[in-house]
């Protein structure tokens, strides 16, 4: 799309919120596909790593859950939401 619309710009709030909106409407593998454009887009946010570690934590994808949170808390060491999430993840027992 950027090669036949380079003036297209869609900012990461924006694909946060439409994402964030197919969840409360029960489309989490549609959300899940928009939180890693957001992680293609945006590869420096922690935000963006952290949405799509709760997509994948609400989508029983534990492992991926948890690497993404890693990843936003080493963008940003102050997320508290990643560190709690993640305090909940490893502790959870690993489904067999």
């Amino acid at each position: 799309m950027l090669k036949d619309q380079p003036d297209f710009k869609l900012d990461e709030d924006t694909l946060n919120f439409w994402a964030y909106t197919l969840i409360g409407e029960n489309h989490l593998p549609e959300a899940t596909e928009l939180f890693k454009l957001g992680v293609q887009l945006f590869p420096s946010s922690s935000n963006s790593y952290d949405s799509l570690g709760e997509a994948y934590m609400k989508a029983g994808q534990k492992q991926l859950a948890i690497d993404n949170y890693k990843k936003s808390l080493e963008l940003n060491p102050a997320n508290d939401d990643a560190k709690e999430k993640l305090k909940v993840l490893e502790a959870a027992p690993s489904a067999k």
